[in-house]
């Protein structure tokens, strides 16, 4: 595809966007985009790569390229918008403070099983506790818009967009233990809001 990109193929760059778009915009309003100005930085983000695409070295796959374009363009976007300060200045404040999880979920306070669920979290499979598929959709939508940016935009890096860690962690210019962390932070508060909806 990229041989065919660099040759001007105008059906290989629909197929691009066909494929990317959606993905772009989703990570776009992660780094605290609205609709609008998510829509702009993928605009951006596409001129950057067709500008850039005979730089293009593949050290990465043009998935990860053109995610970092577009990171690079929220970034600018929030600096000229002066309403943002970048990923990676954000300190870990109170969150380094406070546990994922209440210790109380854990085994081991007598030394025994550290580490382990005392009751693990229940599957949702559960008949009566189903939730509607839309309704669901949106809880975690908004479960998602929840947490602090630098969780959000791994977990949607991760768990929506599929890159694996090390793609994330050099796109955002983080240390693999500090992906994994927020990651983790990120992934557990989610599951925390889904319980409280279903428990509620």
């Amino acid at each position: 595809m990229l041989s065919a990109l660099r040759d001007g193929d105008e059906s290989a760059f629909a197929e691009l966007v066909r494929r990317y778009h959606g993905s772009l915009k989703r990570v776009a309003r992660s780094f605290g985009a609205g609709e609008s100005v998510a829509e702009e930085i993928v605009q951006e983000t596409w001129l950057g790569m067709l500008r850039g695409l005979d730089r293009f070295e593949q050290r990465s796959s043009l998935k990860t390229w053109l995610f970092g374009i577009l990171k690079n363009q929220a970034r600018g976007r929030a600096a000229r918008e002066r309403r943002s300060v970048p990923f990676s200045a954000l300190g870990e404040g109170e969150e380094a403070d406070r546990p994922s999880l209440e210790p109380g979920r854990f085994q081991g306070a007598d030394g025994t099983w550290p580490n382990h669920w005392a009751t693990p979290p229940r599957p949702w499979e559960d008949p009566h506790r189903r939730l509607a598929s839309l309704e669901l959709r949106e809880h975690l939508r908004r479960a998602l818009a929840a947490l602090p940016e630098r969780q959000r935009v791994v977990v949607t890096l991760r768990d929506v967009e599929g890159l694996d860690a090390a793609e994330v962690s050099e796109l955002l210019e983080v240390s693999e233990g500090n992906q994994r962390v927020l990651l983790h932070r990120g992934r557990a508060a989610v599951r925390n809001a889904l319980e409280e909806l279903i428990d509620g």
